[in-house]
């Protein structure tokens, strides 16, 4: 990891492109941004480790990384793929307490980090902002629900059809995406992500190519994510 020198203005614009200081006044973002900075990680590289102490808020600037947990057994699960733009490391950066993931780097990473200090100075003296974190957690938390639920009343072969449609098209086809790292994502094992690709595969909804997938039939697809309907 490598700290990146960046201007106040470059510090100020992202802030006020992030949805939880976009509303906030000039001011009040040049001095956040005292408290802002950008750091650079090579694939591979660890951002953050489980238990460890948050250094703050962070904002991925360019790149992209996982987010994930080790089962007692030793295997992963991917909580999320991080993608430019997104935000992460919320809970540890307000609430002050340990990680309660692992994130690494995918790829060559510029990740910028607002100090958890000045975070927290900003929940007690500015409501407004106080407010809009408890929206976004919120929104975090009906999204954790929602993940849940489909692990427990949905097949493999259904949440990895969702997870298909809902990954941008060059996530899927990309690198990134082995078998090993869709089963991660399901919290599965490869063996039965192989069976579920064959199966959506037979049924025409997805055709592989070259170890790619490409959607074939979008409709056939959105079928497979609504078993019920």
């Amino acid at each position: 990891m490598k700290t990146v020198e960046t201007k106040l203005s470059q510090r100020v614009k992202t802030l006020r492109e992030n949805a939880y200081f976009n509303d906030l006044s000039e001011s009040l973002l040049n001095d956040i941004a005292m408290h802002t900075t950008l750091h650079e990680y090579q694939r591979g590289d660890v951002l953050m480790w489980e238990g460890d102490p948050c250094n703050g808020l962070h904002i991925m600037e360019q790149g992209s990384a996982k987010i994930y947990r080790i089962s007692p057994q030793g295997r992963q699960y991917i909580v999320r793929i991080l993608q430019e733009g997104d935000t992460f490391a919320e809970v540890p950066a307000f609430d002050g307490g340990m990680n309660p993931v692992n994130v690494e780097a995918l790829e060559t990473c510029r990740v910028w980090v607002i100090e958890s200090e000045k975070l927290r100075a900003l929940v007690l003296a500015h409501p407004t902002f106080a407010q809009k974190v408890l929206v976004n957690f919120g929104e975090m938390l009906r999204g954790m629900v929602r993940m849940v639920s489909e692990m427990a009343f949905y097949q493999v072969t259904h949440r990895l059809a969702r997870l298909i449609s809902e990954i941008p098209g060059d996530s899927v086809r990309g690198p990134h995406w082995t078998q090993e790292q869709l089963a991660a994502r399901l919290g599965t094992v490869r063996e039965v992500v192989a069976r579920s690709l064959k199966e959506l595969e037979r049924s025409g909804a997805i055709r592989i190519e070259d170890r790619k997938i490409q959607i074939a039939d979008p409709l056939l697809l959105q079928e497979w994510t609504h078993p019920d309907s």
